[in-house]
């Protein structure tokens, strides 16, 4: 939805509430709604002011243009754009107290997020950088460095070895959160690399020694050691 400001041909994109991006939604329509001049009808300016009329129907039909059509059928009766307000925050926030323990709760999943030996940084990441936005709709301002620190504290020791590196190299407060992880995934896929190449020696090697062998019971070249007491080629016989 869009909304022409009166006298001029300035137009404002009305978001769309969904049940992720309250925090984001509720910045957003209220400016839209201060730069109407119709905020005061959520929140007046001075006790005891009068609520004119159309802005009060101005209002309602943002925010119902803003909200999901289902909410719209639950709140058509409202006729103070204060409820339909009030309603929103509190569905989607919860009660204070409800939510200051959701928030904290999501802080201590947080602070424990560990990576586990084997599991991919990409995986990681994504767990958590979910799990930040989930804080940071709670309206805590989780910031870059905050959530650099928690990566690299977060790293197994086979990591802990670039993770001094990045500190040594970068000031933390400095880096962004983009950089550290692409630091640890080029470590990543060298340690892979390394791994791939010590399997591809040590398969060569076992391939090499088999080949090269000479069986002192024997004296077969060739013989396969495994073949050795089980009756196979070049075994004495009774």
């Amino acid at each position: 939805m869009s909304l022409v400001k009166e006298g001029g041909s300035m137009t404002y994109q009305v978001p769309v509430l969904t049940p992720t991006n309250y925090p984001v939604w509720e910045v957003k329509v209220k400016s839209i709604m201060d730069a109407h001049d119709i905020w005061e009808m959520v929140e007046p300016k001075a006790l005891g002011e009068a609520s004119y009329q159309k802005k009060s129907k101005q209002t309602l039909a943002s925010l119902f243009q803003a909200i999901p059509e289902d909410m719209v059928v639950q709140m058509g009766s409202y006729t103070d754009p204060k409820q339909v307000w009030d309603g929103l925050k509190t569905r989607y926030l919860g009660v204070d107290r409800l939510r200051t323990a959701r928030l904290a709760t999501l802080k201590r999943e947080l602070e424990s997020l560990r990576m586990k030996e084997g599991e991919t940084v990409d995986d990681f990441v994504m767990k958590l950088s979910n799990l930040a936005s989930k804080v940071r709709s709670f309206g805590y301002e989780l910031e870059e460095v905050e959530l650099v620190k928690r990566l690299l504290d977060s790293m197994p020791k086979s990591f802990l070895q670039v993770v001094a590196l990045i500190e040594q190299c970068f000031e933390l407060y400095s880096i962004l959160f983009n950089e550290a992880v692409g630091s640890l995934k080029t470590y990543e896929e060298c340690i892979r690399g390394t791994e791939k190449l010590e399997d591809t020696q040590g398969g060569l090697f076992l391939v090499s020694e088999e080949k090269s062998h000479v069986c002192k019971h024997c004296g077969n070249e060739r013989s396969n050691r495994d073949d050795f007491g089980r009756g196979g080629r070049g075994s004495k016989r009774s």
